[in-house]
């Protein structure tokens, strides 16, 4: 998709705050707007709608004619054309002469060095965000445009997106200063972030574990029980283990014998990893931190950094809900494999780091670690497939089918030219999926086929449900009812199994559409509801599907006359317009508009513009038609 803001030369973050030496321009959004040409700030133009214009210019991915800008902001006017070419000299005005405006569709180039505070806040180390002065401020504070209804539904989606991004920039930072022993400032930063989240299970696991490394172990605990008291009163349940258990001290590794070597080390590191490929997790995490230590005392960084992302890998991907003690010890691995310059070993952290953040949808952060374990990967091919499709999922999640088809079919190729299976057959289902969401059936199938033989070759028997649910879809849009309940049902079976809840969510999703096909509306309703609860339960489980099965409650509720549509509504807009899943953002507004609210399907429009999808405003996306 291209980008109508051009900096030149284009780059994603110039400097630091203003006030610092920034350069010739810096554009602050976040709060009450202003720009900065050098030392001098620029007089404000007449009217909000300028403020309007420039911030979406900024922020959207799409390409805006001058119709569509007229359309959106001054439609109000008489002559809403005239308006826009009004704002746009004021624009101009604004800017300076060393920025240009103007063109249909209309582009925007900033000068070299142009400071974007939301951009910086976006695609900025955690360092850059903190330095912002308008960090944790409304974008376009004060301001509303109820004249332009679509536009301030758009603006609403943009502050919430930009506030979630705010807090894991606090989330990340916490981490860091807990890797480099800091644990005093992860409590001050994460406070803030559990203070504006409060039922963020990660968030409060992170902030009793910062208590415990600060030595605090009596606010640790209080921490834990005042979380368990508003767990059970809003939802009615505990938190997740990790939450329960983040207050227990983990006990410390043995002392290093003077036998310690890098034999010994790494033959430890084979049989913890064993250990848990046995399913016995709680001696594998124990050997596995075992070797962590005694590699930490031989001075050696590069063995400390490949026990490190050894442990922190197994704690992200073998052990449910401790992604956030994976991440920090993740930290340390980068810090370790800097001090050793073994790009190995920092390119696996950081792809690693930005898996985690794809899972819970923290897209900005997660492109930023895949971007650096990319850069590091270059002579790699085998990591280089990984950090390209992981990076392709990231793209996709957000509506961006194109660019992440590119990324996707980049590692396909990259994985077989490296003889690694599984990333090609990662990287096929989700170009596969892309296909489906787009109803781009023939191609789909094809790929879809092609993703699950790969598993099968690869003897990757945990991933087969998600190529299989993705296919059995394929059946059910094409008719093939009876086809798609079987593989469903292979899928949720396969999945229960292996007890993980994002292939239970999406399959359940699934067997929920047949039921709907055959008739059962009700029993519909009940499997996509248990398939939502599935993936939920835990708190480092694939947020998109959660969101995938909301979009499928919203459509079912609306053709059920005893069920209300308006909660799941809520929850999506609300998941999807906080993570950046665009996608699910214009479905939101969509399922809105066919419940009544005319602002909201025509907001719905605007939103779908920001996305790489022509079927995302399908009225009734199949199989429901």
């Amino acid at each position: 998709m291209k980008h109508r803001l051009v900096v030149e030369p284009a780059r994603p973050v110039t400097g630091t705050a203003p006030g610092a030496g920034t350069g010739p321009m810096s554009v602050h959004l976040l709060g009450a707007p202003y720009v900065m040409c050098g030392p001098d700030r620029q007089p404000a133009p007449r009217g909000r709608k300028t403020w309007a214009l420039l911030a979406y210019l900024l922020a959207t991915d799409s390409t805006p004619s001058r119709e569509w800008l007229a359309e959106l902001l001054f439609s109000d006017a008489d002559d809403p054309l005239n308006a826009l070419s009004w704002n746009l000299s004021q624009l101009r005005r604004l800017l300076g002469v060393s920025a240009t405006v103007g063109g249909d569709p209309v582009e925007l180039r900033l000068p070299p060095g142009t400071f974007i505070d939301v951009r910086a806040l976006r695609t900025g180390t955690w360092m850059q965000a903190l330095d912002l002065p308008g960090l944790r401020r409304q974008f376009l504070e004060g301001m509303s445009f109820p004249s332009s209804p679509a536009f301030e539904v758009w603006l609403l989606a943009e502050r919430r997106h930009l506030a979630g991004v705010a807090d894991d920039v606090l989330r990340e930072a916490a981490r860091a200063r807990l890797a480099t022993g800091d644990a005093r400032r992860a409590v001050e930063l994460v406070s803030g972030l559990v203070a504006s989240r409060p039922l963020d299970e990660d968030a409060q696991e992170l902030l009793i574990r910062s208590y415990v490394r600060a030595g605090d172990r009596g606010a640790a605990a209080q921490q834990r029980d005042a979380c368990v008291a508003l767990f059970q009163k809003e939802l009615g349940r505990l938190p997740v283990e990790a939450v329960l258990r983040a207050a227990d001290v983990e006990p410390p590794p043995d002392p290093p014998t003077r036998m310690a070597s890098e034999v010994g080390i790494k033959a430890r590191l084979e049989a913890g990893l064993a250990a848990m490929d046995a399913g016995a997790i709680d001696s594998g995490v124990a050997s596995l931190r075992q070797a962590a230590a005694d590699a930490h005392e031989t001075g050696e960084p590069e063995l400390e950094a490949r026990t490190l992302v050894t442990l922190g890998s197994a704690l992200i991907r073998g052990v449910r809900g401790r992604d956030g003690e994976g991440a920090e010890i993740l930290h340390r691995a980068v810090a370790a494999a800097e001090r050793a310059a073994a790009p190995t070993y920092a390119a696996q952290a950081h792809r690693e780091l930005g898996y985690v953040e794809l899972l819970r949808a923290r897209y900005d952060r997660a492109s930023r670690w895949l971007g650096k374990a990319a850069s590091l990967a270059a002579d790699d091919p085998a990591e280089l497939a990984w950090a390209r499709a992981i990076q392709g999922l990231v793209l996709a999640d957000i509506g961006r089918h194109s660019d992440g088809q590119r990324e996707l079919r980049d590692a396909v190729r990259l994985a077989r030219q490296a003889r690694v299976p599984t990333a090609e057959t990662w990287a096929l289902t989700f170009v596969g999926r892309s296909h489906l969401l787009r109803h781009e059936l023939a191609d789909a199938r094809a790929v879809l086929r092609e993703a699950l033989a790969a598993a099968h070759r690869a003897r990757w028997t945990a991933f087969v449900p998600l190529p299989e649910s993705l296919l059995a879809e394929v059946d059910l849009m094409e008719g093939h009812v009876d086809e798609a309940a079987a593989a469903f049902e292979h899928a949720y079976a396969l999945g229960s199994q292996f007890g993980d809840p994002c292939w239970e969510g999406i399959s359940a999703r699934g067997l929920g559409l047949v039921a709907d096909r055959r008739g059962d509306l009700e029993a519909a309703l009940r499997w996509v509801a248990e398939g939502r609860a599935r993936c939920a339960r835990q708190p480092d489980a694939w947020l998109w599907i959660e969101g995938y099965c909301l979009d499928t409650l919203c459509a079912l509720a609306s053709r059920h006359p005893a069920r209300l549509a308006g909660p799941w509504i809520a929850d999506l807009e609300a998941l999807a317009t906080r993570t950046g899943m665009r996608e699910l953002v214009a479905r939101a507004y969509l399922h809105r508009g066919r419940n009544g609210d005319r602002d909201a399907a025509e907001a719905a429009r605007v939103l779908a513009a920001e996305v790489d999808n022509p079927a995302v405003l399908t009225v009734e996306r199949p199989p429901f038609v």
